[in-house]
Order: structure tokens, then C-alpha cells, then sequence
């Protein structure tokens, strides 16, 4: 099958549009359950009823594994507001708003949270085998209630289409602590702007109820795990500060 070029490219797949839908084709090194995973993940949310593009089929497009979608049509969130910067507060709420959707619902079906935070801690070969012991320790102290995380919140992956929002890319999705959940959002913001991410927390705070520092006790665990991640665009020694910080032994 001719795709054509891709649409987007991430870590783990490149994205076409090809006969008005969305073929998310996977590279050819991961796990051959890597597509299932993720679309089983995708149809939970879809179920669920929040705005997320339907899953049309899990099949192999020249032997990669891939995930046939619909096409929302429209633009990023992220690529509106970086337009225009004077709308932040105004596209934070939405993203906020729709985020809590999310949180509010409980998913028994899916990934734990804390399953995944510990694989990605154990996989970190920057952090030494103290303070994996010491992140590990201090999420099991961490009491919350089970509910759906997107774990990769953030506009790039929030879709808009005349007045409606749909959220994309729900491979890291688990069902955990919100307030983790809001924390690597801040932390994704945090790694450009200080100023978008300040008034994220703030305005999913004030939304909430919740306080900064009931979000802030994940922060070593989150930034812990997010060096397993080992991206080009993400400074390990800023994620390591965080990590010492909070976390010290």
C-alpha cells in the first residue's frame, strides 16, 4: 500500500492520511502487541464517551503493525495557540476542562499506573539503584483513587474542529492518580515555558480544588520515570534536579 508522506512522525510511529483515514503505522522494532495496546486503550476512552477518534481496525500495512482510524479534521490546540499566545488562558481552560472528563472516570480495565511508573523507574539507567528504591518507596505511600489517565495531556494531542475538541495518542494511558497525571502535564509544559505551565496547574487547581502541593508530590516520581524515556528534546540533568530535589537519600 502507497501512503504517501507522513503526516506526523513520534517515537514509536509515523502517521498518514490516507482514504480520509488515519493510519498510525508503528516502527518495526517493538512488540508485536504494541498496536493492540494501544488501540485497546483508545477503545476504552472511546467507550467511555469522551471525544476521542474512533478505531476502525488493528492490522499489518507492509508488515508493520498499524492502527487504522477516523480522521478528525482540524488543527492542534497547539498549533492554534502558538499562533497567537494571547488566547493561553482561553485554550488552557478548554484543555483543562476536557482533562478532567477524563478524570473523572474510573478505569479498572486498563494499565495501573503505578505498574507502569515502576517499569519506566527500573529502566531509568541514569538513576541510581537508591533512588529508584527511594521513588518506588514514596509512590507506595501515595494513597489516591483509580481513575483514567491520559499520561501524554498535553494541546499537541488535543485536537479542535470548529467547537468541538478531540484527544489523540492514548498509548501511555493508565488508570492512577490524577494529580500525577496533572503533573506530567505541568512537567511537559514546564520544559518550554515556565509561564504556560504555571498557568496550567493554576488554572487545574482552581478547576479542582486540588493544591499545588498535593500535585507536587509526584514530581521526582514523574520526572524519575520520564528519563527512561531518553528524548533528545528532554534534558536529563533538568529531570535529575527534580528528582534530588524532591527526593533526596
Amino acid at each position: 500500500m502507497h501512503l504517501g508522506l507522513p503526516i506526523a512522525e513520534g517515537a514509536t510511529a509515523k502517521v498518514y492520511l490516507s482514504d480520509n483515514n488515519i493510519m498510525k503505522v508503528f516502527n518495526e522494532y517493538l512488540p508485536e502487541t504494541e498496536s493492540m495496546y494501544e488501540a485497546s486503550k483508545q477503545k476504552f476512552a472511546y467507550s467511555c464517551g469522551l471525544p476521542v477518534p474512533k478505531v476502525l481496525d488493528v492490522t499489518k500495512i507492509d508488515g508493520k503493525q498499524a492502527i487504522i482510524m477516523e480522521h478528525i479534521k482540524g488543527r492542534t490546540i497547539g498549533d492554534i495557540l502558538f499562533e497567537d499566545m494571547k488566547k493561553a488562558e482561553y485554550y488552557i481552560s478548554i484543555s483543562v476542562d476536557l482533562q478532567q472528563k477524563i478524570h473523572r472516570i474510573s478505569a479498572d480495565s486498563i494499565e495501573p499506573m503505578s505498574v507502569k511508573l515502576i517499569r519506566n523507574i527500573e529502566s531509568a539507567d541514569i538513576l541510581d539503584e537508591k533512588h529508584k528504591a527511594a521513588l518506588k518507596n514514596k509512590m507506595k505511600k501515595i494513597s489516591f483513587e483509580k481513575k483514567l489517565c491520559h499520561g501524554d495531556y498535553h494541546l499537541f494531542n488535543l485536537i479542535m474542529s470548529g467547537n468541538n475538541v478531540s484527544i489523540i495518542d492514548w498509548v501511555d494511558a493508565s488508570t492512577g492518580d490524577i494529580r500525577a497525571d496533572v503533573y506530567r502535564t505541568y512537567l511537559l509544559y514546564s520544559q518550554y515555558s515556565t509561564e504556560l505551565a504555571d498557568m496550567y496547574l493554576r488554572i487545574y487547581c482552581e478547576k479542582s480544588g486540588l493544591s499545588k502541593e498535593e500535585v507536587f508530590q509526584w514530581a521526582p516520581i514523574i520526572a524519575g520515570a520520564r528519563l527512561s524515556e531518553k528524548l533528545p528534546s528532554e534534558c536529563s540533568e533538568r529531570l535529575l534536579e527534580i528528582v534530588n530535589h524532591y527526593c533526596p537519600y
